[in-house]
């Protein structure tokens, strides 16, 4: 029995009947890169309502093979009548050249920078983050041209953001693992086997959590795994600073309100 949609259906319905219109065969070859695109922009989102930029930010982080199975996707959507837009034409997995290439080095351990060295760089992370949403708003406005295969505009701001990123990722890193010359007092930032009690910022709710290893790790029991993707953020920061974790939910922003140190 085949599923029943509405004229504007979700994009968890609307995958579920494009799957289930699949041979045997070739559905469980497509589930797992249907399921990732669903997951990741969210299964109630409408179909009516993915955008062009929202596909063309999904072709960034996919690999070539995943590109056949949500196009033929695209196809049936539009085909049904769920959308008017032609979003196959806008999916392509990134490919980066070896002269387009930028490559940033993430520091691993810290440095000790003038006072006037470390405000110079927030001055610089604080720019590149305000630029930002002008490469999207250029993703959006080149991403509304009839052909996306010879995008030219699209292509350079695509660059351009992972770029941006690239620099951003850098910085943060640099200043977060960074002691300021001058400075007696020791920082204490949150380490392996320590207590950090966090705030949700979107909830308001706090919560508190030991980093231990992965093999030890109980999140229901308050133990965060140094590995998890909220353990790698927490590890090495201060009390008060506020930390993002990328999710295909969506982004969740906490700030660490304590540290308790393990041998307190």
């Amino acid at each position: 029995m085949g599923i029943s949609l509405e004229h504007n259906p979700t994009l968890s319905k609307a995958a579920d009947a494009f799957l289930e219109s699949l041979p045997s065969e070739e559905r469980g070859r497509t589930q797992a890169e249907i399921s990732k695109f669903v997951r990741w922009l969210g299964s109630s989102r409408r179909v009516q309502e993915i955008s062009p930029v929202d596909v063309a930010s999904y072709g960034e982080q996919i690999t070539p093979s995943a590109v056949k199975p949500l196009r033929s996707f695209f196809t049936y959507v539009r085909k049904k009548g769920f959308t008017r837009t032609s979003l196959a034409s806008h999916l392509r997995a990134r490919r980066v050249s070896p002269k387009a290439s930028v490559s940033w080095h993430i520091p691993r351990t810290g440095a000790t920078l003038t006072a006037e060295g470390y405000a110079r760089l927030e001055s610089e992370l604080a720019s590149l983050k305000d630029q930002l949403p002008e490469v999207i708003n250029e993703m959006q406005r080149a991403a509304a041209d009839k052909d996306f295969s010879e995008n030219a505009p699209l292509a350079a701001a695509r660059e351009r953001k992972a770029h941006l990123e690239g620099r951003i990722k850098e910085l943060e890193a640099m200043l977060n693992l960074a002691s300021i010359a001058g400075k007696n007092q020791e920082i204490s930032r949150a380490k392996f086997g320590d207590t950090v009690v966090l705030c949700d910022l979107s909830s308001g709710k706090e919560l508190s959590y030991d980093l231990v290893d992965p093999r030890e790790a109980n999140p229901a029991r308050g133990k965060l795994s140094v590995t998890s993707p909220l353990g790698k953020v927490v590890l090495d920061k201060e009390k008060g600073q506020t930390v993002e974790v990328v999710a295909p939910a969506g982004t969740f922003c906490y700030r660490i309100e304590d540290i308790v140190n393990a041998n307190e």
